[in-house]
């Protein structure tokens, strides 16, 4: 199987942006991290990288050959030999720092026993997600958070108004329970989601269910906007915010204090304060919330007018923690 290749990208971008995903059983998972760590601090990348015993799932962006370094030690062990990554370009790069977490879980459901490296959905390419969207008899599933699928979905999709996947199975057990025969077709932005999504929903005896191979994201680079049937933007796990369909990035912001997207009609609404809150999170805010934010929004500022990074520029990746966040991976 051959791989993608960045020179397929935009040259004009001068860094490359990987996100992949893989469920195989890992038996030393702490081994790889190592390895990975070392060799992406010492090639200047930065991003995330999560490994468990189910798999491995990263985003990482830095020098396009960098990034294929990267990409290569993971394909030369066997278990990675056709690790497919999504690959793009960008003048700024999204992330800020280089991490490699040891978690439970690659994507957090909170199930026990459910093995996509095994048995998951039917993949589907773009052209047969579009036919398979056009039957009226598939129920069609936003893997993703009630804030993802705001900014943007496919048309007809049924939204979970989940704040964290940890949440979908109850969704499932709440308006899926009794439609086990029903064919199901699932999304998510990189395809990870739905994978597991998928193996819990065949797991609990559902008979058909199906998955978008690749996520929107694949999606989005493959479909004609003539064909398309996807309406919006897309949310990604990094500075860029959100993509528009020539996934490119789109005019969000993101709120400091709930970290969801902020578009251009939210800013203008009295409920958004910039570097504090907005209008999805302003009445969870506490006086002392509000307080320690805009300060720390003003020490921002004057770094920034300084030409320096203001500590809590990094801080700032972590909502506070009365709030609901989105995960901390691109997915």
């Amino acid at each position: 199987m051959s791989m993608p290749s960045l020179s397929h990208a935009n040259e004009a971008a001068a860094l490359a942006v990987a996100a992949f995903y893989r469920f195989v059983e890992i038996e030393e998972p702490s081994a790889l991290a190592a390895e990975l760590l070392t060799l992406g601090r010492s090639r200047a990348l930065r991003g995330t990288i999560l490994i468990a015993h189910e798999g491995i799932n990263g985003s990482i962006a830095g020098a396009p050959g960098a990034v294929e370094d990267l990409l290569a030690r993971l394909r030369s062990r066997p278990a990675f030999a056709d690790l497919r990554a999504h690959l793009s370009r960008t003048t700024r790069n999204p992330f800020r720092r280089f991490k490699v977490k040891l978690r439970r879980e690659i994507v957090s459901l909170g199930v026990a026993g459910i093995t996509p490296g095994y048995r998951t959905g039917t993949r589907l390419d773009p052209a047969a997600w579009n036919d398979l969207l056009a039957d009226p008899e598939v129920l069609v599933v936003d893997t993703r958070n009630d804030y993802e699928h705001r900014i943007g979905s496919f048309v007809g999709a049924v939204n979970p108004g989940t704040g964290h996947f940890r949440e979908f199975p109850r969704f499932v057990a709440a308006e899926l329970g009794t439609r086990r025969e029903r064919p199901v077709a699932m999304f998510c932005t990189g395809g990870i989601r739905c994978e597991k999504a998928s193996a819990l929903l065949l797991a609990q005896g559902f008979a058909s269910v199906y998955q978008l191979d690749g996520g929107i994201l694949r999606y989005l680079s493959e479909t004609a906007p003539v064909a398309s049937l996807w309406r919006g933007d897309c949310f990604v796990f990094d500075d860029r915010i959100a993509l528009d369909q020539r996934l490119t990035p789109a005019d969000y912001l993101q709120c400091h204090g709930c970290r969801q997207p902020v578009s251009i009609a939210e800013r203008e609404e009295p409920t958004f304060e910039p570097g504090v809150c907005c209008p999805a999170c302003h009445d969870r805010l506490t006086p002392a919330q509000r307080a320690a934010f805009r300060e720390r929004w003003r020490q921002q500022q004057l770094a920034t007018a300084r030409g320096k990074q203001h500590v809590g520029a990094i801080m700032a990746e972590k909502p506070a923690r009365v709030l609901r966040s989105a995960e901390v991976t691109l997915e």
